[in-house]
């Protein structure tokens, strides 16, 4: 059974985890290279699949970039 303080401990993770997948979003996003959709136009299930698989990917390089270039300082 969680403690409180455990149960503390996972909320305050969940909260850095997503502060730190927003902060890295427009890197990410970048890195992707992505084009948006056409107005009026929606991407089939698999083309969704596959962005996502390309910013899941991308989310990971950004993530590795900013902890090299921190390190380095």
């Amino acid at each position: 059974m969680l403690s409180v303080n455990d149960s503390a401990n996972a909320s305050n993770d969940i909260q850095r985890r997503y502060r730190e997948f927003l902060d890295l979003l427009p890197l990410t996003l970048s890195l992707a290279g992505l084009p948006e959709s056409d107005h009026g136009k929606y991407y089939t299930e698999e083309q969704v699949e596959a962005r996502a698989y390309t910013v899941k990917h991308a989310f990971k390089q950004a993530r590795i970039l900013t902890r090299e270039c921190i390190q380095k300082q």
